[in-house]
């Protein structure tokens, strides 16, 4: 059975200079669920930044961050000397552990991005961080991060992969599947069709029993794509990623 996250169900801790809408996956499974997080998928925050903007060096523990930018130049600086600039196509995987310290800076057009919250498998594991470079509008699914060991460019410290494709206006895409994962897509932008339902911008579509079925996309799109132990054995002193209904 589909089940759709709509977007009128999540909240808004900030707003302005940067807007941070906080998507809850567990909410898709409505009263089924007694936690905001999908298995260890913990938060989606779909953030606007505006230029000018810095937020000063502040600490993250036992979060596993995915930053995805889609649009905009999003500066990083951090407590283990990196700087960078993370522009669409620069996935940047920070992986708290004990303790991670960093700060964002927006110089030029406002960022639209993501900060993706998985709960890590143990408590105050080292902290690491890590980039990768890939192509910007793969329209085929481009697999992001993965379990450590998996082959992905990225990992994250928990049975977790996470996939991009920016299918165009028509398309249809085959949704692959993970053996014993449950799947979790959000529209980032765009609207797309998955069996009789309409996906879009801010949304979210599962089924925990099937596979999800193909998906047209009635507009070009911007689609983040999760697999997820559902029953995995994970950490809830993150930060952010430890965070309760």
């Amino acid at each position: 059975m589909l089940h759709k996250l709509e977007a009128n169900k999540h909240t808004q801790p900030f707003k302005r200079p940067f807007s941070i809408t906080r998507v809850r996956p567990g909410n898709i499974l409505g009263n089924q669920s007694t936690d905001i997080a999908f298995g260890p998928l913990s938060n989606i925050d779909h953030a606007v930044l505006q230029k000018g903007l810095t937020i000063k060096m502040h600490e993250h523990v036992n979060d596993e961050i995915l930053s995805y930018v889609r649009s905009g130049i999003m500066h990083h600086r951090d407590s283990a000397g990196f700087e960078a600039p993370i522009a669409p196509g620069e996935l940047m995987m920070m992986n708290a552990g004990e303790s991670f310290w960093h700060e964002e800076k927006v110089n030029q057009d406002e960022v639209e991005m993501l900060q993706i919250f998985v709960r890590p498998n143990e408590t105050d594991l080292s902290p690491e961080i890590q980039f990768h470079n890939k192509p910007v509008d793969n329209r085929n699914w481009y697999v992001m991060a993965g379990p450590e060991g998996s082959g992905a460019p990225l990992y994250v410290r928990q049975n977790v992969y996470i996939l991009d494709a920016h299918p165009i206006a028509g398309e249809e895409l085959e949704v692959p599947t993970y053996e014993g994962l449950q799947p979790f897509l959000y529209v980032m932008s765009g609207k797309v069709s998955v069996g009789n339902l309409i996906i879009g911008r801010q949304e979210a579509v599962t089924d925990i029993a099937n596979p999800l079925p193909p998906l047209v996309a009635n507009e070009d799109s911007t689609i983040v794509l999760f697999f997820v132990d559902m029953n995995a054995p994970m950490s809830m002193a993150g930060t952010i990623s430890g965070l309760k209904k």
